[in-house]
């Protein structure tokens, strides 16, 4: 019995849930034997079948030129279906910001005879979900329903894509609702923060460019409709499923939904971030009266296919990003009473990098967060970690890996995660391996190339005291 498996089973006994969010996936590298694929020609598709260690992927097209990969799982009768076009946010037009984000809050807003009551109702029938979200750089939509629905179910989430409704009603609703997260995210310290950093590092990278009350306000139900047409197209379309179904019953429910999109579109390219300098801009404060101080701290990162990426993703666990068991939990929180919370990342898409944290901390111990901050930072670039730091690493990343895939939808969102990021079939297999194939000279070599204190910037969002 593979791993799969026994998670799938496991979710069938905490209820037949419908939609789970889509869980951020882990990381990359090449290395590892992986079992062959078997192709399966017989059932009029062509299947490649990966045996892997944790699941059976099949991988085909449809008739339709629809690219899929598929757990079939007939234990469970649920069936969670997610889909993904490259490009987002980012190719929002200037001075309509937040178009993409028009598109996707209205796919469940009403199509065809179904205004938005219609749709949602229609949905509580037939006991399913159906949602779609964009990013700066993908737009996905994904549901979830009963097997023994999944016809009626598909055919509803078809009728979407070929006749979404973008009635006056529900923009309206929309463009309100957005007006209001404009005025709460000028006192959002975190929201901040981040426009800090973008406007620090990249200002005139599409990543910076804000909604606004005159980019929402510009927005109609045409433009969105139009721009959906741009977004969701067939050739950039990638599919994943799991549940109690076979590709000769999924393929023609998937080309239905693809039938009414365009072939393709001409989204602009998202430019390549460059943010290589250490300590790249001076310290950023920013006055938000409040009792605390968000402190944001950033240096330069790792690409995702950096050889040295798993290594950084291991030092990263014990230096902030293990909980309490991190070095900066332990330092700032327990020893010296400085904050509830601090943590660290690695963020690593293919545009932009950055090994970076965050924490909060009273006004006037600021001064003090930093300082300890940094010489804790100091400590592990010059000592590195214990051989006890890296096996708990070990153990908690390989250990937890599996709580990812506790329902349909969630593999059906790794599974996603890995083909976005290119990381191949076979990455569920490698993933664990790569990470036990860290050793402590080279995990302590990453610590002090890239831990270094004056690699890092700082942004502080409150009323900060004790800075030099």
């Amino acid at each position: 019995m593979k791993p799969f498996d026994l998670i799938i089973g496991a979710a069938l006994g905490v209820g037949l849930a419908a939609c789970a969010s889509v869980e951020t996936q882990d990381d990359l590298a090449s290395v590892a034997d992986t079992a062959p694929a078997e192709l399966v020609e017989d059932s009029g598709l062509d299947i490649v079948v990966h045996e892997g260690d944790f699941a059976e992927i099949q991988q085909f097209t449809t008739p339709g030129g629809v690219s899929v990969w598929l757990v079939s799982e007939p234990s469970i009768p649920i069936l969670s279906v997610a889909m993904a076009w490259e490009g987002g946010e980012a190719a929002d037009p200037e001075g309509l910001e937040g178009l993409a984000d028009a598109v996707v809050y209205h796919m469940n807003e009403g199509a065809g005879d179904l205004d938005s009551l219609a749709f949602q109702t229609r949905m509580e029938e037939l006991n399913m979900s159906f949602g779609c979200s964009a990013s700066s750089d993908w737009t996905s939509c994904s549901a979830s329903m009963l097997t023994d629905n999944a016809d009626e179910a598909m055919s509803l989430v078809a009728q979407a894509f070929e006749a979404p409704r973008f009635d006056a009603g529900p923009f309206a609703r929309f463009q309100r609702e957005r007006e209001v997260s404009l005025n709460t995210r000028e006192t959002n310290a975190r929201y901040l923060a981040g426009r800090a950093e973008a406007q620090a590092i990249y200002p005139d990278h599409p990543y910076a460019r804000e909604t606004s009350a005159e980019s929402i306000a510009a927005l109609t139900p045409e433009l969105a409709k139009a721009h959906m047409r741009k977004l969701m197209v067939k050739d950039s379309l990638i599919v994943t499923a799991v549940g109690a179904i076979t590709p000769e019953e999924l393929a023609p429910m998937l080309d239905a939904i693809a039938a009414s999109l365009p072939e393709s579109s001409d989204l602009p390219e998202t430019p390549e971030i460059t943010f290589t300098v250490d300590g790249a801009f001076e310290p950023v404060l920013i006055d938000l009266p409040q009792p605390q101080s968000l402190v944001r701290f950033l240096a330069p990162g790792l690409k995702r296919e950096d050889p040295d990426f798993f290594t950084a993703y291991v030092v990263n666990y014990t230096y902030g990003g293990g909980g309490f068991g991190s070095r900066l939990m332990e330092s700032l929180r327990v020893q010296k009473g400085l904050t509830y919370g601090v943590y660290s990342w690695l963020s690593f898409d293919d545009t932009y990098q950055n090994w970076g944290g965050s924490g909060q901390t009273k006004n006037e111990s600021v001064g003090e967060f930093v300082e300890a901050l940094l010489a804790e930072t100091a400590l592990i670039a010059e000592e590195g970690i214990t051989a006890e730091e890296l096996a708990d690493a070990k153990a908690y990343l390989t250990g937890s890996y599996p709580l990812a895939f506790d329902s349909n939808a969630k593999i059906a969102g790794q599974m996603m995660s890995v083909r976005q990021d290119e990381l191949g079939v076979d990455y569920f297999d490698r993933r664990n391996a790569l990470i036990e194939a860290v050793t402590l000279e080279d995990a302590n070599r990453v610590a002090a190339e890239f831990l270094q204190p004056d690699r890092f910037s700082f942004i502080m969002v409150g009323q900060p005291e004790g800075l030099d």
